[in-house]
């Protein structure tokens, strides 16, 4: 059985399950899972049923495609309801949430996703004493004290229910950590929707949110699924319990963006002139699937239009061809990405999405190719400060109302395919003479993604204007989404259109080489002794770095390299992963999660830092003119 065939449940449905249990039954729980994950399923409607055995089906009802109570799930066992397979159809389903894209009404609900850490000072000037000195300057703890009204005019603090409700998620978060991935069972995570759910109510979207995302890549891992990687969780923690703390010692504005929106406010923007960029498909860990599409105002701002919903990437390959939602307009999404609108009574979101209220009305207007007016002007703007815009746009504390793009618009040349160490990408060669490496965007072979970025590995030499995503890395990265079509007649949506070799070049054509790895700021930097000891956590836990020995000589390496503070932090993270006291009997205490969680979340925002600050430097052309 696939996870994907099973509608999403929601978080307090899964909790509830499981901590209705007998002990007895919490302990045979991740077996139920894996054994149900083994059985038959078939749709009929709004109803999937399981074939528990030979006599006996699981059915899980989900009008709307979400199932909402426990009721919505029956079973046809002895034991019922109190059985174990419930809980286990319900640890095995997707966690119910709504993508970002889900709903463009002003209405609609959709929590800020949280897959990227947030960045901090990345200087190092002195070794660490406090661990949590390399971020928030205040001690990260689950339980944060409360900023004292002083006045009437002081500003708004998080209420007693918002901090009890962190430090929920903040305990649930360290529990991970201590278990790791291989401990990390369907009890933990149920101890973590619960905690989702409750942030929630308490209107803390964006760290309900975080854990969610923390459930889903715990599944993952543990379902063995190839698209999961260890630095996707340790994002995800990071976002969970920095985000956790906070909520206790934030105030005012920066209060506001770490509760984030539980609905995202659309508010009017009178008569707009769109110019479409390119489709995208979106397909989330959740098992929703849909489009994306970019379109550029007359004065530069991008806007998208989306639609989004359960189904994953069959949804996402049929809605591209399906009608806009949005005013009177006939055009589909990959129509609209090359042609315009015109749009009266337009209402946008703070992240630049387009409302599609009654209110708004829109009809198609001509296009403009990627080098006419208005939407050449993208291309104009220097490579480095369109990265470092795009950094900007991913920090997690910022204004809430504040938009963003983490997109790259840029003028470049193929080099040719280069090897990796996860594969092998595409080495261009763009303004300043920086070489970027252009990755596939999604792996799926349902996609285009891929067999288009195999053949222009195959043209080096051609020139193109190209549309990427940044990717946060020490050297100049981007996801390839769209490019101009090699001929030099229209574009190419490389998620949905198709290259062929006769749309290439002559393969004869002068080739460049491509250098073996492109040099740049932090090529050789020992910061990745650190980023390690971090990673290792979560697959094992904290016990399992605690066993690794000294690390003397990785933090004297460290230090010599300028990093006093990284070399403070690997040696309070190793140490208080192996710490263990015994009481006056000589009986091993319980292990300081909450101290351990600290240093842990204190090595990782800095390390994501630090990070940052060479992916901001990697950009910048060389002296040269060749990096």
């Amino acid at each position: 059985m696939n996870a994907d065939r099973l509608p999403p449940v929601a978080p307090e449905v899964t909790a509830t399950l499981v901590e209705n249990l007998s002990p007895r039954l919490r302990k045979r729980l991740d077996a139920a899972v894996t054994k149900l994950g083994a059985r038959t399923t078939r749709r009929d409607g709004d109803t999937v049923t399981i074939e528990v055995d030979d006599e006996t089906e699981l059915r899980l009802h989900a009008p709307g495609g979400v199932v909402a109570s426990t009721d919505a799930i029956t079973c046809g066992c002895l034991l019922a309801p109190a059985c174990v397979h419930r809980a286990a159809a319900a640890c095995a389903a997707p966690a119910a949430s709504l993508a970002p894209e889900l709903v463009d009404q002003p209405t609609a609900e959709a929590p800020d996703p949280a897959s990227v850490t947030d960045p901090a000072s990345a200087t190092d000037p002195a070794p660490v004493t406090d661990p949590a000195s390399a971020t928030d300057r205040a001690p990260v703890t689950g339980h944060a004290s409360t900023p004292a009204l002083d006045s009437a005019s002081s500003p708004e603090v998080a209420s007693p229910d918002q901090r009890a409700a962190a430090d929920a998620l903040w305990s649930a978060g360290a529990a991970v950590l201590e278990a790791g991935v291989d401990g990390a069972g369907a009890v933990t995570q149920s101890a973590l929707l619960r905690a989702a759910h409750t942030a929630r109510l308490r209107h803390l979207p964006r760290a309900a949110g975080a854990a969610l995302s923390v459930v889903t890549l715990l599944r993952a891992a543990r379902a063995g699924d190839p698209s999961y990687r260890t630095a996707d969780l340790v994002t995800a923690l990071a976002e969970l319990l920095g985000t956790a703390h906070r909520v206790g010692t934030s105030s005012g504005a920066e209060l506001a963006a770490v509760r984030g929106r539980a609905r995202r406010p659309y508010s009017p923007d009178g008569s707009l002139r769109l110019y479409g960029l390119f489709t995208e498909p979106v397909v989330t860990d959740s098992g929703h699937g849909g489009v994306r599409t970019w379109v550029a105002g007359s004065d530069g701002r991008l806007f998208t239009v989306g639609d989004v919903a359960p189904g994953g990437v069959g949804r996402a390959l049929g809605v591209a061809d399906r009608a806009v939602r949005l005013g009177d307009s006939a055009l589909t999404h990959r129509e609209l990405g090359r042609a315009g609108l015109a749009v009266a009574g337009a209402t946008v979101s703070p992240d630049g999405r387009l409302g599609a209220g009654k209110g708004v009305k829109a009809v198609t207007a001509r296009g403009a190719a990627w080098t006419e007016p208005p939407l050449a002007a993208l291309w104009e703007t220097p490579p480095s400060e369109q990265a470092a815009r795009a950094l900007r746009s991913t920090y997690r504390y910022a204004d809430p109302d504040g938009g963003g793009s983490d997109l790259l618009f840029l003028d470049v040349e193929l080099l040719g395919a280069v090897r990796e160490s996860g594969g092998s990408c595409l080495l261009a060669r763009c303004g300043g003479g920086v070489l970027v490496r252009l990755t596939v965007a999604d792996d799926d072979p349902a996609l285009a993604h891929r067999d288009n970025v195999a053949l222009l590995a195959a043209a080096p030499g051609t020139r193109l204007r190209i549309i990427g995503r940044l990717v946060p890395a020490p050297h100049p990265r981007l996801t390839l989404l769209a490019c101009s079509h090699p001929s030099g007649e229209g574009t190419i949506d490389l998620g949905f259109d198709r290259l062929r070799r006769a749309d290439l070049p002559d393969p004869t054509a002068p080739v460049h080489p491509a250098p073996p790895r492109p040099g740049g700021s932090g090529a050789h930097s020992p910061l990745y002794l650190l980023e390690r000891r971090v990673e290792q956590t979560v697959p094992a836990g904290r016990a399992a770095l605690g066993m690794l020995g000294d690390v003397t000589a990785e933090t004297r390496r460290i230090r010599r390299a300028g990093l006093p503070t990284a070399a403070g932090l690997l040696a309070a993270l190793c140490a208080s992963a192996a710490r263990r006291d015994r009481d006056l009997f000589g009986r091993l205490l319980p292990a300081d999660t909450d101290g351990f969680a600290t240093y842990w979340l204190a090595a990782a925002r800095y390390t994501a830092a630090v990070a940052e600050s060479l992916c901001s430097a990697a950009w910048e052309p060389t002296q040269e003119g060749v990096r």
